[in-house]
């Protein structure tokens, strides 16, 4: 253990878990051996990190976070498998992060996410970087979230659905289908309501690739047309679009539960194709 290592005199951390320079453990921690904690890493009261875990730099974790607990999960049988959390995020207080269900699989934290207070992260999930999840946020089993992406509080995703980058989920709705990249979506059944206009702009998408993408998802949602004919004609042409729109038909040819649709409530006739 490095002489910089600060360990409060209440917590039990194993002289086999692997500790970088100027890590701050605080009061009534439990850190694993086999756990692994990069540099400038900071551990509030009462946080537990379990064998299975390894934590990059200059992360900050709030009081009573559990990370790498037992997945809740009936098919788990207690398989070999594992939490990797990047550099650079906050995980506010009362955040549980499972490790995944299968042998040699991951649940994944990417690099300067902001995880606030009482989040659910179940096994196998996989955030990207960047991302922001507002309190109370329940992700299910393998959910994927892509970069940038933004939930309000209380909102829960179902298991397997899939979140594309520089989304933003509304708060205390479900999401029970997978959301396209750079999207709003909110209501209940849940619809997607615009293009998340003011995040693409922060994160530098020129006005130009902004309109090219908002006249695309009116090309693609027009009701001049089913969906599943616009979809076929655009991807026919993939070639042809810009890279983000290209990764737009690449986030619908992995779809499996189906796609959130555009639109106030009920059911479109696009969805009924």
């Amino acid at each position: 253990m490095s002489s910089t290592v600060r360990v409060h005199p209440t917590a039990v951390v194993s002289p086999k878990a692997d500790l970088g320079e100027g890590v701050d453990i605080g009061p009534f921690c439990l850190v694993e051996a086999g756990a692994s904690i990069g540099s400038g890493t900071t551990l509030k009261a009462y946080v537990s990190v379990y064998g299975v875990v390894s934590i990059g730099e200059n992360c900050r974790i709030g009081e009573y976070t559990s990370l790498g607990g037992e997945p809740q999960d009936h098919g788990y049988k207690g398989e070999n498998s594992r939490v990797r959390i990047g550099n650079g995020n906050v995980i506010r207080e009362n955040v549980t992060i499972n490790r995944a269900t299968g042998e040699g699989c991951e649940t994944v934290v990417g690099d300067d996410c902001f995880i606030m207070d009482g989040v659910h992260i179940a096994h196998n999930g996989h955030l990207g970087n960047h991302v922001t999840i507002a309190n109370k946020v329940g992700l299910s089993g393998f959910v994927s979230v892509g970069d940038y992406t933004v939930f309000g509080g209380m909102a829960g995703v179902h298991q397997f659905v899939r979140i594309g980058s520089y989304c933003m989920i509304g708060g205390m709705y479900r999401v029970s289908k997978d959301v396209p990249p750079y999207t709003l979506a909110s209501g209940e059944p849940l619809r997607l309501t615009g293009l998340n206009s003011v995040g693409l702009r922060r994160a530098g998408f020129s006005a130009e690739t902004r309109s090219r993408i908002s006249a695309f998802y009116k090309e693609l949602y027009s009701r001049k047309t089913l969906f599943s004919r616009s979809l076929r004609a655009a991807q026919e042409k993939k070639d042809s679009w810009i890279p983000e729109i290209q990764r737009i038909l690449e986030f619908y040819e992995g779809s499996k539960r189906g796609v959130t649709f555009w639109g106030r409530s009920g059911k479109s006739r696009n969805e009924t194709d």
